[in-house]
């Protein structure tokens, strides 16, 4: 297990790299440079000339990249001249609130799907089974932007159920003081998730009510509620685990636009107006931290899933080794 870890965090430090490499060639190889892009059209030849010099963009590229890396190793990243502030200080004031937001979203994702998966499944091909589906379907498709405009108009201008916008502060512990405020973010960003969710784990338990076992304890007179409930589902749970990984993804993307309709002062919305702003420090910073957290919430599935099936181990020893394990 100990190998298998330090295998899967030698790919992540990999990945972080390359994307940190490309992100960084890309911003810095916009026309005429990243301080025209900073200080406007209105920038003079001698001004934008001082800005590259005092910012170190008048260096070659690569000793560009080693200098942001260099940096980067000793906490250092950055400075905003749109924000005055410190780069780090200001992602680490959105990171608790967006946090909150994806947190929130997941575990409301999950229990609206897993009761609606196992009536689906036990449901099969039945009248509820097409409905949920067809529902699932709607909600995969329907983009975030789209969803979030509705939900704002059904429930918050019509019905007035819930206020337009959500809470406006940068304290988290004032947000969890209004929670109604966040209810439509909530629902916005966890209801494409939904459907993520509930068609992946109807599939896993089909396959598991279609085991020789289950048959068998269903054959020896075993309660259906208590074996779908107690052994289907448990051992259905394993795809699920991958999936939060790869939910981290979907989440922190679609935070992006969630907090831009709802003006959520989360890192979504601190990355709309950085790149609406051309402000380069903070828009890598975020890329890198979202990065990292992509790459995390995979390295964590993969653990959890091979901790849940130790065969995905023993396949992996059999790949490094070229032989039987």
């Amino acid at each position: 297990m100990t190998r298998y870890v330090a295998s899967r965090l030698g790919q992540a430090v990999a990945v972080l790299f390359v994307v940190t490499l490309i992100v960084y060639t890309l911003i810095h190889s916009l026309p005429n440079g990243a301080g025209r892009a900073l200080l406007g059209q209105l920038a003079t030849p001698e001004q934008i000339a001082r800005f590259n010099h005092e910012q170190g963009y008048d260096k070659p590229l690569p000793v560009q990249y080693g200098i942001w890396i260099g940096h980067l190793f000793g906490g250092d990243l950055g400075y905003s001249s749109y924000l005055n502030q410190s780069v780090g200080s200001a992602v680490w004031q959105a990171v608790p609130k967006t946090l909150f937001l994806t947190a929130a979203a997941t575990l409301v994702s999950l229990a609206i799907a897993m009761p609606l998966a196992i009536l689906q499944a036990v449901r099969r091909n039945k009248l509820s089974d097409y409905v949920v589906s067809g529902f699932s379907f709607v909600l995969y498709a329907m983009p975030s932007f789209f969803l979030g405009l509705v939900l704002v108009i059904l429930f918050a201008v019509r019905l007035r159920m819930f206020p337009t916008e959500a809470p406006q502060t940068s304290s988290l512990a004032e947000i969890l003081h209004d929670l109604r405020a966040m209810v439509l973010p909530i629902a916005t960003l966890s209801l494409g998730s939904v459907a993520w969710f509930c068609r992946y784990l109807r599939s896993s338990l089909l396959d598991g009510m279609s085991e020789d076992w289950v048959r068998t304890a269903r054959a020896k007179g075993a309660n259906g509620r208590r074996v779908m409930w107690r052994h289907v589902l448990r051992a259905s749970l394993c795809p699920v685990v991958t999936l939060l990984g790869m939910n981290v993804t979907w989440m922190l993307s679609g935070s992006i636009v969630v907090e831009q309709i709802f003006n959520y002062p989360g890192v979504g919305l601190l990355f709309w107006n950085s790149a609406q702003a051309n402000d380069f420090p903070v828009v890598l910073a975020i890329v890198l931290l979202v990065g990292f957290a992509t790459v995390m919430g995979n390295l964590l599935a993969d653990i959890g899933y091979a901790i849940l099936d130790p065969r995905v181990r023993d396949r992996s020893a059999v790949t490094r080794t070229g032989g039987a394990p």
